[in-house]
């Protein structure tokens, strides 16, 4: 069968076979078949759906494009995690020194950051010395010796995800959501590891703005990981506003740092424990219960702090920046921003203000835009504080004048606020496994 019979078969609404669906991945990375033809297979896969057994084929298929890790050398329980993306969203800083700090091995390929969303690597690369680039096999024997690793993955991994997502992001096909679930299961599937934890978020501040959507989406994805004999879990949490209180990538480095040693904001404390305690009892050797309580103590005991200290270390950080964040970028222009009104907040635009931090520097505009890691914003209220006329509200850190005082303005558009204190919301609204 040719490509353009795949193509029209799925025009069609028909379902493929696993040799037709290799057969595009194939023929698109050795280059007999066209980036249009591509496209044209995206949009029918878009518009008439993918079954979930036509999800794995696909998800099967991108993995074999490249190369597999191969962590069987490795002693240990090997858990992954992955976000689908948000605002201020650290949980890796937190999360993976903390699993790794008690025994479990945490390997893990990270990314840069997508839109108005940040990413783990942008973050890390704010310390300086730090390198996100390793191969293999420095991976693997960097899990050997201290148990954790945080990478940007290699063009080796999994090619087929990254050029189609080039494609889906110039064809307005990135929102399907088999295509979501099988570019990241691949990425997953592809590192190696045994286990895996999924935080869907979902709200204003992520891509998925739909609780029933974000559930689509994470039993999706769970479906794949048991076809692939994976354990995985999948906690859904909210993105209504920012997590924690900074955003923006050095600032976010001081807040993971500052909540390894027991000082962080309480929504980031409750997300990043229920992140851990589902990591660890994956292992099989620990309840939830007592995945939390071992979870709690590494952070009372510094072992925490001490992993993520190593972690930097390990990758050509300077683990002084953990204590001394003067090491760290630092923003030109900090000012403060205050509102014009009094009241409880009611909610926080995370979206805007993920889109006013791209404007600054923070995010890039393109693919090949170089970031500025010391611009950002702290938040000084959350939704259900109060809030007085005059009263600041948030911090902004800019590179220069003009972007500070857009940011001020836009960061203030981005509150609202009431008369009446607003229920509280926990940020965990549901646990699949």
């Amino acid at each position: 069968m040719i490509a353009y019979e795949v193509i029209a078969k799925k025009r069609d609404g028909e379902s493929l076979t696993k040799s037709e669906i290799a057969l595009m991945i194939e023929s698109f990375l050795c280059g007999s078949l066209a980036d249009y033809q591509m496209a044209a297979f995206l949009m029918a896969c878009y518009i008439r759906g993918l079954s979930d057994e036509e999800t794995f084929y696909l998800t099967e298929a991108m993995v074999s494009s490249g190369k597999r890790v191969d962590l069987s050398s490795v002693s240990g329980f090997k858990v992954d995690k992955h976000s689908t993306g948000g605002v201020g969203d650290k949980t890796t800083l937190v999360v993976c020194p903390l699993v790794a700090s008690l025994g479990t091995i945490v390997s893990k390929f990270s990314g840069r950051g997508l839109g108005h969303t940040g990413g783990t690597i942008d973050k890390l690369e704010s310390v300086p010395g730090f390198s996100t680039k390793l191969s293999i096999e420095d991976l693997i024997e960097q899990l050997k010796r201290i148990g954790i690793a945080i990478a940007s993955a290699s063009e080796e991994i999994n090619p087929a995800d990254k050029r189609l997502y080039a494609l889906r992001d110039v064809t307005a096909t990135v929102s399907s959501t088999p295509l979501i679930a099988s570019s990241i299961m691949s990425k997953k599937i592809a590192a190696g590891s045994e286990r895996l934890v999924l935080d869907v978020k979902v709200g204003p501040g992520a891509f998925l703005t739909d609780i029933d959507e974000a559930k689509k989406l994470s039993r999706l994805m769970l479906d794949i990981a048991k076809r692939a004999k994976m354990r995985a879990v999948a906690v859904i949490s909210r993105m209504d506003e920012p997590l924690g209180k900074a955003a923006g990538n050095s600032l976010e480095v001081i807040e993971a740092t500052e909540t390894l040693k027991g000082r962080g904001p309480s929504d980031l404390v409750e997300l990043s424990k229920v992140l851990a305690a589902r990591m660890l009892s994956l292992g099989g050797l620990l309840t939830i219960s007592q995945a939390e309580e071992a979870a709690n103590l590494a952070l009372a005991s510094g072992a925490a702090l001490n992993k993520f200290v190593e972690l930097l270390a390990a990758q050509g950080g300077d683990e002084r920046a953990a204590h001394d964040y003067g090491l760290l970028p630092r923003a030109k222009e900090i000012r403060g921003v205050s509102l014009k009104e009094s009241g409880y907040v009611t909610s926080i635009d995370a979206k805007a203000i993920g889109l006013t931090l791209v404007e600054i520097g923070a995010g890039r505009k393109r693919a090949e835009s170089e970031i500025d890691h010391s611009v950002g914003v702290i938040l000084g209220k959350k939704v259900g504080d109060r809030v007085d006329i005059g009263e600041e509200i948030a911090e902004v850190h800019a590179s220069n004048p003009a972007d500070a005082e857009m940011a001020r303005a836009h960061i203030a558009k981005a509150y609202r606020v009431g008369k009446k204190k607003p229920l509280a919301k926990g940020i965990i609204i549901d646990i699949l496994e």
